[in-house]
């Protein structure tokens, strides 16, 4: 069942719908959760707010699935949706909307992680696993920090892997914009990440407190037994 989903096309998966067949609409949201929840997550930036937004942007396009036109992808059409009811969403709840005015190697082992739910190798101990933890949370605080326009473009390229031209027909932005966009977020998060890594080595191997004391003590014992 679950390999004859994977090979129906959206268009099928959409007539299907179209003609009355409510779960398959059920099989078009499990196709694209993952993908809608994202972006509304890098415009909201709330766990919550977010699968409130991806469930208003589902009733919507449900109720306009029937003019689909296939003018653009239908992954498009309802990552649109997805934006729009987040961006209602924030300015419904008087948020202001970030802006900023905008004239390879690869940025992070840990986004490959992010890509894939139930990551990690299931030999993982659980040292490397509380560290894939807690390296995942200080990657997605990192993107959470972004300005709104370069963290929806760095989760479509980077996180979704969308080509430049899909992110582009997503957003309704130049490809050269895309590029430009994606290039100054994975810069942004280098050095963010750059300057929490040089914070954590001013606290690694740490001495001074419990362990300074214990030394110093030992040390003077033993000198104390030389007399």
């Amino acid at each position: 069942m679950q390999a004859a989903l994977e090979n129906e096309t959206d268009a099928a998966l959409r007539q299907r719908v179209v003609d009355g067949e409510q779960a398959a609409f059920a099989d078009l949201m499990r196709r694209y959760n993952r993908r809608l929840y994202r972006v509304a997550r890098s415009i909201l930036r709330d766990d919550a707010e977010a699968e409130d937004a991806l469930q208003e942007a589902y009733i919507q396009a449900y109720r306009a699935l029937p003019g689909f036109r296939g003018e653009s992808s239908l992954a498009t059409w309802l990552t649109r949706i997805v934006m729009n009811a987040a961006l209602m969403r924030r300015r419904s709840a008087g948020r202001m909307a970030e802006v900023i005015e905008l004239g390879a190697e690869p940025l992070l082992d840990g986004l490959a992680a992010m890509r894939e739910p139930g990551h990690g190798d299931a030999a993982d101990q659980p040292e490397q696993a509380f560290q894939r933890t807690q390296a995942r949370g200080l990657i997605e605080a990192k993107i959470d920090g972004l300005p709104e326009v370069f963290r929806t473009v760095f989760i479509l390229r980077a996180v979704e892997e969308l080509s430049v031209e899909e992110t582009a027909k997503v957003l309704g932005i130049p490809d050269a914009t895309v590029r430009s966009r994606y290039f100054r977020a994975r810069g942004m998060l280098r050095e963010a990440l750059a300057r929490e890594l040089d914070v954590a080595l001013e606290d690694a191997f740490g001495f001074d407190g419990e362990r300074c004391s214990r030394i110093v003590a030992k040390v003077m014992e033993r000198l104390r037994e030389r007399e």
